[in-house]
């Protein structure tokens, strides 16, 4: 039977009807909506050890200690850690030679009679690829959309079911198992925006790759990870931050994508209600800026990802393409100050109207919803390198009848021009830098900062040359 024919119906009594799989379902938050399919399909005597949901915050702590939070990777994780012990404690003698144990949990909260916002949670699943097997995990973070509670139960339940299918019989087809996720449901009623995977059978994923196949299959809009690597969720870094984010593709990192960002950063600061605030520095690459030709190139990909991560700057991988859509984006997290630093160039093109006829209230509707809550564009200069002249924010001109749009953005400070930037470093550009990384030119090594250069020369990243 090929995963991707199989319903939900069918992924559940696949499971039950394997002899070599046996596990444990503990659920907390909106039910046992996943362990409930499982009795539903029959055979769940041949499947499940046990099932428990602790709904009183009392009780959950006696069995699996406090947590900040109810609903949180902590504490999924705490649930598949002790679950799991007792588990295998208990049968490891008894079934230990011929079983591949599991445990699936859950901790979500959905719509309510108390509680209209729209439902979130961690699913997971710790697992053996084999009898006598040391366990892994997979992780995930989910956001369900429908707006009845109902639906969002059948939602939670549907999901847990494909994390459990494919986690038992497509563990080691990642990219597989990721599009399985959204087997039976739309991007309308669930997104997953994170996934983890970890222990010693996925020693070799690497999860900002799993981070990126979220993008491009189209399980959610944007992901993020840190420096280090780490993948990671949105609330979990942006609730209630002041953000800056920068555009780009980074291929590579140049002396100016650096100064835009510290002269960005050191204006934003300044801002009354940023001072004393922690600041959220993102580097964004969108899948336009990933693609070449039609593809993504996955080693490119992780070259371009080792570079900032020798800046030590957290990546958001995004299929938001306008910028009114990444800003929404971030107000779902925050209401403080958020700022996205640019070129003169990406500014002219912001104001062509031919982004914006899927609006039915074309550019003005698109720019109300990007600056409703106070956004700055914090503008770098750009030098004509035919004329030599610099234009800035302050010397733009846009199209006749923008004009006054224009003026009102900057006289009201939605609009800004970066100030003490470095003016050695406006005619580099990534595309030049690039190109002499790949012809051995070392004048490229001017272009960069010293940190990426050594990473660049170490690894022989982005084509470099030999001399």
């Amino acid at each position: 039977m090929k995963s991707d024919k199989l319903d939900t119906h069918q992924k559940a009594l696949r499971v039950n009807l394997d002899p070599g799989k046996y596990g444990v379902f503990a659920e907390i938050g909106a039910g046992q909506e996943v362990a409930r399919w499982f009795f539903r399909v029959g055979g769940a005597a041949g499947t499940i050890a046990k099932t428990m949901s602790a709904y009183d915050m009392t009780i959950s702590d006696a069995i699996y200690g406090a947590s900040k939070r109810y609903v949180s990777r902590e504490r999924l994780q705490k649930m598949l850690e002790h679950e799991y012990e007792l588990l295998y404690e208990r049968l490891k003698d008894k079934r230990g030679s011929n079983t591949r144990f599991f445990v699936f949990a859950d901790t979500v909260t959905a719509r309510s009679f108390a509680r209209a916002e729209e439902g979130q949670g961690w699913m997971g699943i710790r697992l053996q690829t084999q009898p006598g097997a040391e366990p892994s995990d997979i992780i995930i973070h989910v956001r369900m959309l429908d707006r009845e509670n109902v639906q969002q139960q059948e939602t939670l339940g549907i999901i847990g079911v494909n994390l459990v299918h494919g986690a038992l019989y497509l563990h080691d087809k990642q990219e597989e198992f990721i599009a399985s996720l959204m087997d039976g449901l739309t991007p309308e009623r669930v997104e997953v925006d994170m996934i983890k995977f970890s222990g010693p059978d996925f020693k070799n994923v690497d999860n900002r790759l799993m981070s990126l196949q979220l993008v491009q299959k189209g399980l959610t809009n944007a992901a993020m990870f840190n420096s280090d690597g780490e993948v990671v969720q949105a609330a979990e870094v942006l609730y209630k931050k002041a953000i800056l984010v920068e555009r780009g593709s980074f291929r590579p990192v140049t002396n100016t994508t650096l100064d835009m960002l510290q002269c960005a950063l050191a204006q934003l600061v300044q801002e009354p209600q940023v001072q004393g605030e922690e600041v959220v520095v993102l580097l964004e690459m969108t899948l336009k800026n990933l693609t070449d030709g039609g593809v993504i190139d996955h080693g490119d990909f992780l070259e371009r990802v080792d570079i900032l991560s020798s800046l030590g700057k957290t990546v958001l991988i995004s299929n938001y393409f306008e910028y009114h859509r990444l800003a929404a984006y971030f107000f779902k997290y925050t209401k403080q100050l958020v700022g996205v630093t640019m070129g003169v160039p990406t500014l002219r093109a912001l104001f062509e109207e031919k982004y914006y006829t899927d609006l039915d209230g074309g550019i003005l509707e698109a720019f109300g919803r990007l600056f409703r809550n106070g956004l700055r564009l914090y503008v770098y200069p750009f030098k004509d390198p035919t004329s030599g002249s610099i234009l800035t924010a302050g010397n733009l001109r846009v199209a006749s009848h923008l004009r006054h749009l224009y003026s009102y953005l900057l006289e009201n400070q939605f609009i800004l021009g970066l100030r003490d930037y470095n003016e050695e470093f406006l005619p580099i550009f990534s595309r030049d830098a690039l190109n002499k990384i790949k012809s051995g030119d070392p004048e490229w090594e001017k272009m960069v900062p010293p940190q990426v250069a050594a990473v660049i020369k170490d690894r022989k990243l982005l084509g470099l040359k030999d001399l």
